[in-house]
C-alpha cells in the first residue's frame, strides 16, 4: 500500500500535530487512475469454461496467449475448455501404503514368523496370569 502524509497545516507555515496529518493511500496494481477513453485495449478472445455442477462461464485472455485446458471457477471447483482439446491427464504414481512399504523390508515368511512368535507370547501370557 502506498501511503503519503498531507499535512494542511505545513502548507500554512503552522506546527502540526499528528491528529492534523491526513494518510492517503492506494493499493498496488488494483486501481488504475487512467481513463480508458483514448486508446484501445489489446486484443483479447474469451475462453468458455464448464464446471462439473454445470455452471459455464467465461474468461479473457490475450489473443497470443496458450489457454489452459483447465481454470478454477469462483465456486472453487475446476471448469474445463469447452472449445479445444482436453486436457492431459497427469502421470500419478499409485500411494504406498503402509503394508507396501513393509513389504519392502521384509518377507511374507518372515512376517509370519514374527505373527507366530508374538501369538505364541499372548498365548503363554493369557496361561500364566
Amino acid at each position: 500500500m502506498l501511503v503519503q502524509a498531507c499535512s494542511r497545516g505545513d502548507e500554512r507555515g503552522e506546527d502540526t500535530t499528528m491528529a492534523d496529518r491526513v494518510l492517503r493511500g492506494s493499493r498496488l496494481g488494483a486501481v488504475s487512475y487512467e481513463t480508458d477513453r483514448d486508446h484501445d485495449l489489446a486484443p483479447r478472445r474469451m475462453a468458455k469454461y464448464r464446471c462439473d455442477n454445470g455452471e459455464i462461464f467465461d474468461i479473457p485472455f490475450a489473443d497470443d496467449a496458450e489457454i489452459p485446458g483447465t481454470w478454477l471457477c469462483r465456486n472453487g471447483l475446476e471448469g474445463t475448455l469447452v472449445e479445444g482439446t482436453a486436457p492431459e491427464a497427469k502421470k500419478v504414481k499409485p500411494p504406498r501404503t503402509h503394508w507396501d512399504m513393509l513389504l519392502e523390508r521384509r518377507s511374507k515368511e518372515e512376517l509370519e514368523e514374527l505373527l507366530k512368535e508374538r501369538l505364541d507370547l499372548l498365548k503363554a501370557k493369557r496361561r500364566g496370569a
